[in-house]
């Protein structure tokens, strides 16, 4: 993964803070895995920064989403952030690393930011049985090995076949996942990831906006294989993580509020996110970053 140190140097070194729980993704799907979190820890505050007006991060390379990503996990840092997840799986394959490593102890060593992909490789070597597993995701997540990487640390004797929809997200994103027309993709790509390996019994779904497609998917593939959302087993990792580090759950703060921020317009954010979350009530802010 490329490593970009001159924008590293641009950051300022932020103080310790307590504040809300940062949720990143590069639009809405993220707020599938926001949804699963609040779901389990309702008593949180966050903050939910989709960055809509640059999305889709999937076919950008990898210099690309980092540098937007570093952006954004920056701004949620400034907004008082002490903990950030990045609930976008090509955020997480082609940014988090560098993040992690070569950001961090620069910006706060004391902050944290996870992703989505290890919670979901974790709980992988559990469910399988035939020990064959898909990874149904965008072409940029496919393409970056990270499930396959992540799945083969804990379970080396799994075997991983990616299928990339790059359809997908705008069945989801332009209200026609529910459409007959819908059918045909996702029928597609089911039947090019099972002729790939016909021995996979799980499969998980490697973005977030992929459950609003959950009962399609489920149409078109063998009953006897399980399906894996992300959200449950992110926002479970999240509470265990926090469970076995009392010093970082003391920095978030506990008001049960959550705030909503969009690179794009207000209302647009609007429009998108009752379609992820099935409610009308959300106030949202648009914010640049740079």
């Amino acid at each position: 993964m490329p490593v970009l140190y001159s924008y590293t140097a641009m950051i300022p070194s932020l103080p310790p803070s307590t504040g809300p729980i940062g949720v990143f993704d590069s639009g809405y799907g993220g707020l599938t895995i926001l949804d699963k979190i609040r779901g389990l820890m309702p008593e949180y505050d966050y903050i939910y920064l989709g960055d809509s007006a640059r999305c889709p991060y999937g076919p950008r390379s990898f210099e690309v989403v980092y540098e937007f990503t570093l952006q954004a996990v920056s701004k949620l840092f400034e907004l008082g952030c002490p903990l950030v997840i990045l609930a976008c799986n090509t955020a997480s394959a082609k940014a988090l690393r560098t993040i992690q490593q070569i950001n961090l102890p620069v910006i706060d060593a004391t902050r944290r930011v996870l992703g989505v992909i290890r919670p979901t490789a974790e709980c992988i070597g559990e469910i399988t049985r035939s020990r064959h597993v898909g990874i149904l995701a965008t072409a940029g997540t496919i393409k970056s090995e990270s499930y396959l990487l992540e799945i083969h640390k804990l379970s080396p004797d799994i075997v991983v076949t990616g299928e990339a929809c790059p359809m997908w997200v705008s069945l989801v994103e332009n209200n026609e996942y529910q459409s007959e027309g819908a059918n045909y993709f996702v029928k597609q790509h089911i039947n090019r990831l099972l002729d790939k390996d016909p021995v996979i019994d799980t499969i998980i779904l490697g973005c977030t906006h992929y459950p609003l497609l959950l009962d399609k998917i489920r149409q078109f593939t063998p009953g006897h294989i399980r399906i894996i959302a992300q959200g449950e087993y992110v926002a479970r990792s999240l509470q265990d993580y926090l469970n076995r580090h009392p010093e970082m759950d003391a920095r978030c703060e506990k008001g049960g509020k959550c705030r909503f921020l969009t690179t794009e317009s207000e209302n647009k954010f609007e429009e998108s996110a009752s379609i992820f979350l099935g409610r009308q009530d959300i106030k949202v802010e648009s914010i640049a970053l740079e």
